[in-house]
């Protein structure tokens, strides 16, 4: 898959291509199908297939400190969307100059002249433009006039419910782990960088690998989860974790953090970038009256999350 920042990078002999655009963060299933479609249409036709998306998220730039949590990292979703067969990803800034192009300047200045968009795949609920003035009707008139055309793809539902971003942010946020899978169509990930923390758990005999996530990452409800926590690199591969998310209050901490025990892992994982797939929701944080009540709940939660992971 080629890559390109920003539409000014396709390169000058490149063809007619179909193209999708939107935010995509998450890659879920309603995405799947899009960038699903957007490929076989470009397959169908003999051309390329390209997915535009945005870096930042637009409602930072529109409505600064509106940043909405993050499901997957510009890497990670690049690599979601590589897996789907997509020949080519651009990935435009979003700047307040960008977000000043009319429907037409965005439509001419990108779809035509830069990706020669001969197919244009979006949702039914696509906005773009300045002040999101054009629609999928703005857009399929504009197509006339440029020499492309619209499809527009459906919105993918389960049980009468729709699969987006917002939806699975909001069950993130709630703890439900594994309604947040069913919607991304493979378990919640959520990455960082193994720092050192207060060794609290290494003095009761379960060490804990502290995660420093991305500010924006969208982190699940305080509790404890059974999740793998996955390793790149010469030491790739996963190993099944237990991971408690809150501000450890027995000991009276206030700073809210993510900590994973790792399974039957003896060997040092400070300064490694890991990520962390959430599996079940085990409990809620809890207050316990002293140490050996609460290391006899951390035993029941390591030999929930092996039953779990088995």
């Amino acid at each position: 898959m080629q890559r390109w920042r920003g539409y000014e990078s396709v390169p000058g002999g490149w063809g007619r291509s179909v193209v999708t655009i939107g935010v995509f963060d998450g890659v879920h299933r309603g995405h799947q199908a899009i960038i699903g479609h957007t490929v076989k249409r470009a397959r169908d036709l003999g051309l390329q297939s390209v997915v535009m998306t945005f870096d930042p998220h637009p409602a930072e730039v529109v409505r600064p400190g509106s940043h909405p949590a993050v499901l997957t990292e510009p890497v990670r979703k690049a690599e979601l969307i590589e897996q789907l067969g997509v020949d080519a990803l651009c990935v435009v800034p979003f700047t307040p100059s960008f977000s000043h192009l009319t429907a037409e300047q965005f439509v001419h200045d990108v779809l035509v002249e830069a990706l020669h968009a001969a197919v244009v795949v979006v949702g039914d609920n696509f906005r773009f433009g300045h002040r999101a003035a054009g629609d999928v009707p703005v857009l399929e008139r504009l197509g006339r006039s440029f020499g492309f055309t619209v499809e527009d793809a459906p919105l993918v539902a389960a049980d009468g419910l729709v699969f987006s971003s917002t939806y699975i942010r909001s069950c993130v946020d709630a703890g439900d782990v594994r309604a947040a899978a069913a919607a991304l169509g493979r378990p919640h990930r959520l990455a960082g960088v193994v720092v050192r923390g207060d060794q609290r758990g290494r003095e009761i005999g379960f060490p804990t690998a502290n995660l420093m996530t991305h500010r924006y990452a969208a982190v699940p409800a305080d509790g404890v989860y059974a999740a793998w926590l996955i390793r790149g690199g010469e030491h790739a591969g996963r190993h099944p974790a237990s991971v408690s998310i809150g501000t450890n209050p027995t000991f009276s901490g206030r700073e809210r953090r993510v900590e994973a025990y790792v399974l039957d892992f003896a060997g040092d994982l400070y300064g490694e970038r890991v990520s962390l797939d959430f599996v079940a929701h085990l409990r809620e944080q809890r207050v316990y009256e002293g140490i050996e009540p609460l290391v006899a709940q951390i035993r029941e939660d390591v030999e929930e999350t092996r039953s779990l992971l088995r």
